[in-house]
């Protein structure tokens, strides 16, 4: 079958149930998409091909034995930030580029556990850090709607992985909207979940009090079947919360449109720089959700201001105290012939690690050096305290909050964005995270260029299964999730 590619999670569950293909089939259907299309878009730092077949075998056995889960079989890929137990986890990074990790993340497990083949490590932004996917040492992942440019980032390979059909899903992680906005640019769903609500342990540490995994892939029933398996406690991680995991994919339809209250913040359709055409489509799926029977409900989010100023503070303070552990000595890159202990940590650090990741070190280290840790970040942690309480507040009055996801669309590679520009290209993500909520983004049409826009939902802690259910119900009434680009036609 040439078309395998084209099938959504539940068409390729059922499939392999049928006996309709086999998980090699499937697998090996990939590959060779993988093989033909990704030199083209650079998604993949690593092809885990014996890996994948070896995989896809035992998940036929399984089956025909009859110890199959709902997601055996079907192939995955993994940002490279995951640890995966054999195979290079370099997060993007020169550090870690002859890093071979000796276990796998929790998610990783969790997906073995439910019989997911593992395709492969896909392309990020060094540690996580960027929205781009530019920062990568492994150079600039292409938008698969545009190969001239960017699918965003940091999550930016697991987002043209799915686009150009490379895989059916990905996970990927989120620190200021690292899901949502490649989701966004690239044409996909993209769930944040609350913080604590999936494990992070065996993730690479960015800024540890805002990192957490999601989902990645074309429309929220797939993303739901992907939570089923990433939601849960888990005792290696102190953060992760101790609350039962809902179906995520059996509540698709529990939240009801008729009478839903959708928040409209006018802070955030006033913002400089949202372009005319995000600001259009959003609009229209707005419209299209009121159509629907949900309510719109203009408030205020007072805090707005606040959110990038408070990110770029304590994302780096936190990123400077986990990246202080690559210093050349236990593993990661080691600069040759050092002259001294001072000099192999410099040289180490200096040759390790990339613009970007050592520009928010320094931001990072300076906000937290004697002197100014009460003056900034502190302070920025009061701040963030108040950005939690806005939402809170706006939360007595409506269900969900609507936003864009980011204020344009994917702009060219090698741009000559300088880094506050970059900075400010977050405003609608990065409070989620800093409030530790949940969003989800997903697509709903394009703009002149023909390039995605994504509508970012908001929702009250622990709320993914609404947010889902929402997008679920708006994507039965619309096609924006099913539309492909050009690349992702072609067979293999």
């Amino acid at each position: 079958m040439t078309d395998l590619h084209r099938l959504s999670i539940r068409e390729i569950s059922e499939g392999l149930a049928a006996a309709k293909f086999s998980s090699r089939e499937l697998t090996e259907h990939y590959l060779k998409r993988i093989a033909k299309i990704d030199p083209q878009v650079r998604s993949y730092v690593t092809v885990t091909n014996e890996v994948a077949l070896a995989q896809a075998d035992a998940a036929d056995a399984l089956r025909q034995a009859g110890q199959a889960t709902a997601l055996t079989g079907i192939p995955v890929a993994h940002k490279d930030i995951f640890c995966t137990q054999g195979i290079k986890t370099s997060a993007g990074s020169k550090m870690l580029d002859n890093f071979i990790s000796p276990y796998d993340a929790t998610v990783v497990a969790q997906g073995k556990t439910a019989g997911l083949v593992t395709l492969g490590k896909v392309n990020m932004d060094e540690f996580a850090m960027g929205s781009t996917s530019e920062s990568s040492f492994y150079g600039a992942t292409k938008n698969p709607w545009a190969l001239d440019h960017v699918p965003g980032g940091s999550s930016g390979g697991s987002a043209a992985v799915v686009a150009a059909d490379l895989a059916p899903f990905a996970t990927g992680t989120d620190t200021g909207g690292s899901i949502r906005q490649p989701a966004s640019f690239c044409g996909l769903t993209g769930l944040k979940p609350t913080y604590g609500r999936v494990s992070r342990y065996g993730i690479i540490a960015y800024a540890s009090s805002l990192d957490q995994a999601g989902p990645m892939a074309r429309s929220a029933e797939d993303c739901a079947y992907l939570m089923n398996v990433m939601a849960g406690h888990d005792a290696k991680d102190s953060t992760s919360m101790d609350k039962a995991v809902e179906d995520y994919v059996a509540n698709l339809n529990a939240t009801t449109l008729k009478g839903l209250r959708i928040g409209i913040p006018k802070q955030y359709f006033n913002v400089a720089g949202l372009d005319a055409a995000v600001k259009a489509r959003v609009e229209e799926s707005l419209k299209k959700l009121e159509e629907l029977g949900a309510v719109l409900v203009e408030i205020d989010l007072n805090m707005t201001e606040s959110y990038v100023p408070t990110y770029y503070l304590i994302a780096p303070a936190e990123a400077s105290s986990n990246l202080s552990r690559y210093d050349g000595v236990r593993y990661g890159y080691r600069a040759e012939n050092p002259q001294d202990i001072l000099d192999l940590y410099k040289r180490s650090r200096s040759e390790g690690f990339g613009a970007e990741v050592q520009r928010r070190i320094l931001i990072g280290t300076y906000a937290l050096s004697a002197g100014y840790y009460d003056a900034y970040y502190v302070k920025a942690q009061k701040v963030r305290r108040l950005i939690q309480q806005d939402f809170l507040k706006a939360f007595e009055q409506v269900d969900v909050i609507a936003a864009p996801t980011a204020p344009t669309t994917a702009y060219k590679i090698g741009a000559s964005l300088d880094p506050v520009e970059m900075y400010l290209g977050d405003i609608y993500t990065i409070a989620v995270n800093l409030a530790g909520l949940p969003a989800i983004s997903a697509p709903v049409g394009f703009d002149q260029d023909h390039l995605p826009v994504g509508l970012q939902l908001i929702g009250n802690y622990w709320s993914e299964s609404q947010l889902l259910s929402v997008v679920h119900q708006y994507q039965q009434a619309t096609d924006w999730h099913t539309q492909r680009a050009a690349i992702a036609e072609e067979n293999a």
